[in-house]
Parts: structure tokens; C-alpha cells; sequence
């Protein structure tokens, strides 16, 4: 008989959301804090990079993500869940030991580094959900409205202007990331070897 510790197979994925959609949902939401954060000066982060980051989790998470249970059940859920906690988990430690004054080099230098791999594919994996997403908005019409004069407010089409304007903010915040970082790591010199 075989005692499995630890086991990462299909059911693990598909249950993500079950399991720990409610604790995301809140730490997203209790996440909105930062805004206001950076806007009294407790964090010196710049505003707009960040709401854009926040808004892109909140839309994500609340719209897409939890109002249709059959994109809960998709194993993007997971790999967004996995890569958002891994970003957040060294910013947030980043973050709060820099403001009560501490800092390591290494953990400032990961900091830095960490979301430039990582925050490309999250982007791509929350366009991905939005894709899986839009056969269940189209046919169970959720956010679709129609509006006096006959207007009618198609939510699949609002998705996918959204998709435009998520690789855009993207670009936006990876510049602006990128700059941060280069002016962040400028403070800490890099020892070269003497040959």
C-alpha cells in the first residue's frame, strides 16, 4: 500500500477555485488597499501601474472567473492563482520590510526581477480565461443588457475590447516596471571579479 503525500493531478487543478476561491477573492479585495496606500504615502509606488495591475486581478477574478462556473472548473484558474500568489508573496514581503526599513539585496533584487517572466504570462493567462470564458457569456447571456433607444450592450464584445486593452496596459506597466526596476537596482552595485 502506497501513501501519497502530496498529490498535483487533475482534480487538484479543476478544484482550485473550490478550494481556495473565496481566500483569493478576499486577498484580491482587501489587495485594493494598496491604492490607497500609495495615495497617502505609506508606500512610495507610483498610482496608475498599479490600479492597472489591480483592476486587470479584480476584472479577472470577479467577472470573468467567478461569475461562470464552468471557467472555475478551467486549469487557467489554477496557473493564475499559482502565478498571482508568487508575484504577490515577494512583493508583499519586499514591501512591507522596505517600509518599516529593511532591506536585503537579494530579496530587492528578486523583487525586481521575479515579474518579468512572470507578469507577461500572467497577462497571457488571463486573456487565455477571457477566451474560455466568452462560449459561457455568449450563451448564458450574463452582463449582456439592453438599454433604452435599443441599445444593446453585448458583454462577450465588452471582453474582447478588453483584450485589446489588456495587452496595452500590459505594455504600459511593464515599462513602467522596468524603469522602477533599473532605478531600484542602481542602488545596489554589483562586485566584479578581478581576473
Amino acid at each position: 500500500m502506497t501513501v501519497r503525500f502530496f498529490s498535483f493531478g487533475k482534480d487538484s487543478m479543476v478544484d482550485t477555485f473550490y478550494a481556495i476561491g473565496l481566500v483569493m477573492r478576499l486577498c484580491q479585495s482587501i489587495s485594493l488597499l494598496e491604492l490607497l496606500h500609495i495615495y497617502v504615502g505609506i508606500e512610495s509606488n507610483h498610482l496608475l501601474p498599479r490600479f492597472l495591475q489591480l483592476t486587470e486581478r479584480i476584472i479577472i477574478l470577479f467577472v470573468v472567473i467567478t461569475s461562470q462556473e464552468e471557467v472555475q472548473e478551467k486549469y487557467v484558474v489554477c496557473v493564475l492563482f499559482i502565478f498571482w500568489n508568487l508575484l504577490d508573496m515577494v512583493r508583499y514581503t519586499y514591501s512591507m520590510l522596505s517600509v518599516i526599513g529593511i532591506s536585503y539585496a537579494v530579496l530587492t533584487w528578486l523583487s525586481q526581477t521575479l515579474w518579468m517572466p512572470i507578469y507577461p504570462l500572467c497577462v497571457l493567462a488571463e486573456a487565455f480565461a477571457i477566451y474560455q470564458s466568452l462560449p459561457y457569456f455568449e450563451s448564458f447571456g450574463t452582463y449582456s443588457t439592453k438599454l433604452p433607444f435599443d441599445l444593446l450592450i453585448y458583454f462577450p464584445y465588452v471582453l474582447k475590447m478588453y483584450l485589446m486593452m489588456l495587452f496595452i496596459g500590459m505594455y504600459f506597466t511593464y515599462s513602467h516596471l522596468y524603469s522602477e526596476r533599473r532605478d531600484i537596482l542602481r542602488v545596489f552595485p554589483i562586485k566584479k571579479k578581478k581576473m
